[in-house]
């Protein structure tokens, strides 16, 4: 066992603390990971303050890791020590339903072991994710790291970068098709760079034109306020695919109103509440409404290639370990261009 540093969340409305962890002695395939910085994603915060059901205290949260290879285990032939690696949403899965098989570990039909919060196959435990010094994953649900990629903006790919890749890529996003993403945040930005890197003609919806000129940046050819109304008549039927990142609740008629025939709409975003949907928003123009996961982790290794491709990383705000509540906070304010790091050295 190794004994690492972290924060972790005592209870589901105690701000997060220092503390310690255990991290499992190596079996044959498993490689040790020192984290260099981790990410945080909303969905840190939905888990730990409860909101999308009861967890067990403590928990470390984080499944945004990037870092460097430490220590193999006996069988380990993917890695070797010193390479750059990542760990994303997930550290497990069954392996053998017809969802693994197919490389969809994200939609296991035994249900994937997340990197948090989640019974570990290998010993029983609750998982502990990437708020922490070194991380201990079976080498099957490691990602190899291009070394073109910023190593201190690159964590945050491991969940919006594919949160939004896979279903960009499903859809088949790409030249001559009309794509909308519905808020420009954490993931919202990684869906505007993704889709017009991908070769789609991209609008932002956002409440406001307040982030108009970093949409434009990031490759959008447009941006319209969802507060004025009369964006919903302007662009009605405007779009084959819309990918929603909120996880707040939207008029869901008035977005699906904007697709075009045979359109599509996907969730992404998870709000904690139920959306309400009108049968006859979807009826009228065969509309698709659909939601989307992750993405497996041969589609995670693919859309990291894809990034240091075309040179795409995410915005972000780096941050000491003892910040990580003040950050929470601002998260849920919405006071962040795009997505916080920590540096986890600080945690030392």
């Amino acid at each position: 066992m190794r004994t690492v540093n972290a924060y972790a969340a005592p209870s589901a409305t105690e701000p997060l603390v220092k503390t310690t962890i255990e991290r499992r002695d190596l079996l044959p395939g498993d490689v040790m990971i020192d984290i260099a910085y981790a990410g945080i994603c909303h969905s840190d915060i939905h888990t730990v303050r409860g909101e999308w059901g009861g967890i067990e205290y403590p928990q470390v949260v984080g499944h945004e890791i990037v870092g460097h290879v430490t220590e193999v285990g006996s069988e380990v032939t993917k890695y070797a020590v010193g390479d750059l690696v990542g760990v994303g949403c997930m550290v497990n899965s069954c392996r053998e339903c017809e969802q693994c098989l197919a490389g969809q570990e994200q939609y296991c039909l035994k249900g994937n072991t997340g990197t948090y919060a989640s019974v570990d196959r290998a010993d029983g435990t609750i998982t502990q994710g990437g708020y922490s010094q070194a991380v201990v994953v079976d080498q099957d649900f490691v990602l190899r790291v291009p070394e073109s990629l910023d190593i201190e903006r690159v964590a945050p790919l491991l969940c919006a970068g594919i949160t939004l890749y896979s279903p960009l890529r499903h859809w088949n996003a790409g030249p001559g098709m009309q794509v909308a993403i519905v808020g420009l945040g954490g993931l919202g930005h990684m869906g505007v760079k993704i889709a017009a890197a991908l070769g789609a003609e991209v609008t932002v919806l956002s409440q406001t034109t307040s982030k108009k000129e970093d949409s434009l940046k990031f490759g959008a050819k447009a941006h319209h306020a969802t507060k004025d109304p009369q964006t919903f008549e302007e662009l009605r039927g405007s779009f084959d695919l819309i990918i929603n990142t909120v996880s707040a609740k939207i008029d869901m008629a008035a977005h699906l109103g904007l697709l075009k025939v045979d359109g599509t709409m996907v969730n992404v975003g998870a709000p904690s509440e139920p959306l309400e949907v009108p049968a006859f928003a979807l009826l009228p123009g065969r509309r698709s409404w659909a939601g989307s996961s992750i993405g497996g982790i041969r589609e995670t290794q693919e859309m990291l290639d894809f990034c240091a491709e075309h040179g795409i990383l995410p915005e972000t705000e780096l941050i000491s370990a003892d910040q990580v509540n003040e950050a929470y906070e601002r998260v849920l304010s919405s006071d962040v261009r795009y997505r916080f790091v920590i540096d986890a050295a600080t945690l030392a």
